[in-house]
């Protein structure tokens, strides 16, 4: 016999889907809802979502501040470790899931509610996020997941259904393209960027100038690191949440972050993205660079291999799993000595290094010049390359 359903949190953003759910929650299970929200860096989103919630029929509405937890423990590591998806994509999306999901089980806990749900589609990736940490925190609940149940097939369906219900959404049949917005960066993807060949609309942007509407002049900014963590902008100490919020005003001041791509989604399906990171593309900028002078070359290397591995861990859901924690470990050790300061120049959508310095720094000037030294014989390299010819020499003779 299965039990009836008294009580869902619902992952709630106010956007077209969670809007359209709530009621379609209310209907179908007859039990109350509860919207939580996690403000993870929305910014203006935020202020309106209890009222809305509310009003489109939610029983119950919490709202949780993990700004700087999002910042310190989840998107501070994946800067240590590099990680970047296919060659662009930051993770911004990705990285948020686990958080708001982890926090949505202790809100269902604490209400005594037997399921959960989500707004991610039968199509994405965020499903496999959202429902992985759902069952790694507590394998009986029930996940409701509509996408995967209701006959509202389309976007179009579901602003129409909207309408007939009187639901306000943020989407329209001329706008139909999604967003999801947290600290770390905005995504935008849906309606007329589904064709790959057409520019996104410049009015669609958030966090970023156009670079050609960027300042005339460079913007000159120093960024200094302690243990592969940034601690300070132009010699103030801020908290992670300060330097990515700080570092966001200034990228997107000078048309920084912007990256437009097609993706491998985990269930198979090729997907167009446009993402803006201006802080979190700054922080990737200098961290290489801080690296470059303090790494030595052989962890670097070793480091390097295990990021694809570590990017796609995360982009397919599996922040919780041992395999992701145990890369992280061996990412953040490596990063010890990564501590000194980068100076940047942004200018027009470039974000270019022009200095690095650090009391940790391998790179010794007397070592690397090309003016006469008495540290390094030249003579010495004769039969260093004679020996790793060896194999080669043997392999051209067969």
């Amino acid at each position: 016999m299965t039990h009836k359903i008294k009580k869902i949190v619902l992952a709630y953003s106010g956007g077209l889907d969670t809007s359209v759910i709530i009621k379609w929650l209310k209907e179908r299970y007859d039990c109350k809802v509860i919207a939580f929200t996690a403000d993870i860096g929305q910014g203006d989103e935020i202020e309106p979502l209890r009222e809305k919630a509310i009003a489109t029929g939610a029983d119950k509405v919490y709202i949780k501040d993990l700004k700087g937890e999002f910042a310190r423990d989840f998107i501070f590591p994946i800067l240590r470790a590099n990680a970047i998806y296919e060659g662009g994509y930051l993770l911004g999306t990705s990285i948020a899931r686990p958080l708001i999901a982890k926090e949505q089980i202790k809100v269902a806990e604490m209400e005594g509610a037997e399921a959960v749900s989500h707004g991610a589609t039968g199509k994405g990736n965020d499903q496999v996020r959202f429902e992985l940490t759902y069952y790694g925190f507590r394998p009986d609940i029930k996940v409701i997941a509509p996408w995967r149940e209701w006959d509202l097939r389309s976007r179009n369906a579901l602003i129409e259904y909207a309408q007939r219900y009187g639901i306000p959404v943020p989407v329209t049949k001329e706008r139909p393209y999604s967003s999801d917005r947290n600290l770390f960066h905005i995504s935008f993807e849906g309606g007329l960027l589904e064709d790959p060949w057409v520019e996104p609309p410049e009015d669609m942007f958030v966090l970023t100038v156009s670079p050609e509407d960027a300042p005339d002049r460079p913007t000159y900014i120093e960024i200094g690191y302690e243990g592969g963590d940034p601690v300070s902008i132009d010699g103030e100490r801020l908290s992670p949440e300060g330097i990515i919020s700080r570092l966001n005003k200034i990228g997107g001041d000078n048309g920084i972050g912007r990256i437009d791509m097609v993706e491998n989604r985990l269930v198979g399906i090729k997907s167009r993205g446009v993402y803006e990171t201006p802080g979190g593309t700054i922080l990737h900028i200098a961290h290489h660079a801080v690296e470059s002078i303090t790494m030595d070359r052989e962890v670097m290397h070793i480091r390097d291999s295990l990021i694809p591995q570590y990017a796609t861990l995360i982009y397919n859901g599996f922040w919780y799993s041992p395999e992701r924690e145990l890369l992280q470990k061996t990412i953040d050790e490596s990063q010890r000595d990564i501590s000194g300061n980068v100076r940047l120049k942004l200018y027009k959508g470039n974000c270019i290094v022009v200095g690095r310095r650090s009391d940790k720094s391998l790179y010794k000037k007397e070592l690397a010049t090309f003016e006469e030294d008495d540290i390094y014989d030249p003579k010495a390299a004769n039969g260093f390359i004679r020996l790793n010819a060896l194999r080669i020499n043997g392999r051209m003779k067969r």
